[in-house]
């Protein structure tokens, strides 16, 4: 990895850092007053029902959109690139994997279960899941329309064009991308969406880059090909820091 450089820093004293810091920290407490807006705005987005009979391969079988809810009334949908003819998933979808593995069970206690969909057959989501260590519950959708409904999907001769993704006309180089979906499930048992985001929306989900961005590197991509270009899947790095050990090599 080549070596950033870090503008020269201003070095002052334990109370003018005190000061400069307080500053700061008054426009990261309205920034977090107006996500908490953002985010009461957001609950009120109206619903669309959904209408068609989306089928899913799972671990247990075939399963429904109405089944993948676990006996939760919301369920949360990523969306991992992972195609049908992909040898490997994405590795920066395997990056937030990594961030989303584990949390199901915290999820669960407000009434939300939480699904990766891809469109690889199920055997091959199951393999790469495996060699990955996960421990989430991951569909396929092979067999539907799911992600071409929802914006993460296109064919292969509109994967070179410009189509919708995230809400507007884009030049993506995939036929799958990411995003996350969000479903309720009434006592009736219809299924609504209720909201869906992309690209760089995701990042939330990501606490590597929450961590990044306070560092005095920073995220340091500006000199990359594309800002995730230095990603790899968690066992293809050279070693591993935290732990002082060979990743392994399969």
């Amino acid at each position: 990895m080549k070596e950033s450089t870090i503008e020269k820093p201003k070095v002052v004293s334990q109370e003018e850092w005190l000061a400069a810091r307080k500053e700061l920290l008054s426009k990261e407490k309205d920034l977090t007053r107006q996500r908490d807006a953002l985010a009461e705005e957001r609950r009120k987005l109206p619903w669309v029902k959904v209408e068609k009979n989306y089928v899913f391969d799972t671990a247990s079988g075939k399963k429904t959109l109405a089944d993948l809810f676990g006996g939760k009334s919301q369920l949360v949908i990523y969306h991992f690139m992972l195609g049908p003819d992909w040898e490997q998933g994405c590795p920066s979808c395997s990056l937030l994997g990594d961030h989303l593995d584990g949390i199901g069970i915290h999820l669960a206690q407000r009434d939300v279960n939480l699904m990766m969909v891809s469109r690889a057959p199920f055997a091959k989501i199951d393999e790469f899941k495996k060699r990955m260590g996960w421990r989430f519950p991951w569909a396929s959708s092979y067999a539907s329309d799911f992600n071409f409904d929802y914006g993460v999907s296109a064919t292969k001769e509109d994967a070179a064009k410009e189509t919708i993704y995230n809400y507007a006309p884009t030049k993506f180089p995939s036929e799958d991308r990411p995003g996350m979906s969000v479903f309720y499930k009434n006592a009736n048992g219809e299924v609504f969406h209720t909201y869906s985001f992309y690209a760089r929306g995701l990042e939330d989900m990501m606490a590597l880059y929450m961590i990044l961005d306070r560092v005095p590197k920073g995220r340091d991509e500006g000199e990359l090909s594309f800002p995730m270009a230095w990603v790899r899947h968690h066992d293809r790095y050279p070693e591993s820091n935290i732990v002082g050990v060979k990743a392994a090599k399969t």
